[in-house]
């Protein structure tokens, strides 16, 4: 027979479980939906993920900035490095639990550059806090 802490202990971490699935599954979709704003060159869907600062290091600006500021300047860099694809080449989760994927940029005007991505989680929601964009 099966004692009530077995049970308990079984459910707790069948909960744990599935709370880190659904943790993943929304971390995954943030690095997707990430993806096709970086496709369509859209800062404005980039932004709806990001942190209250942002860790920036692009060709024309580094540092740490806020929401808008980040938008802006990733705005401009759009507007200079026309998107033509971007291939994630690797992702995964560090031990404090944040997500971070690393991609090529390939630019209209022939430019190639490597990206990487850092989502951390906070709370019960990731944001991505720190994006680094470098020319190869």
């Amino acid at each position: 027979m099966v004692s009530w802490r077995t049970l308990s202990l079984i459910f707790l971490l069948g909960t744990v479980a599935m709370s880190h699935n659904a943790f993943s599954r929304q971390a995954g979709d943030m690095v997707e939906n990430i993806v096709k704003a970086i496709e369509q060159s859209s800062a404005r869907d980039m932004a709806k993920y990001f942190s209250t600062n942002v860790d920036l290091s692009l060709p024309r600006a580094e540092g740490t900035f806020s929401k808008s500021q980040s938008e802006m300047i990733l705005r401009d860099f759009f507007s200079r490095n026309t998107p033509s694809s971007f291939q994630v080449s690797h992702e995964g989760i560090s031990r404090d639990g944040s997500v971070y994927f690393i991609g090529r940029l390939s630019t209209k005007e022939g430019q190639s550059y490597r990206c990487y991505f850092l989502i951390k989680q906070v709370s019960r929601s990731f944001f991505l806090h720190h994006i680094q964009i470098e020319l190869q």
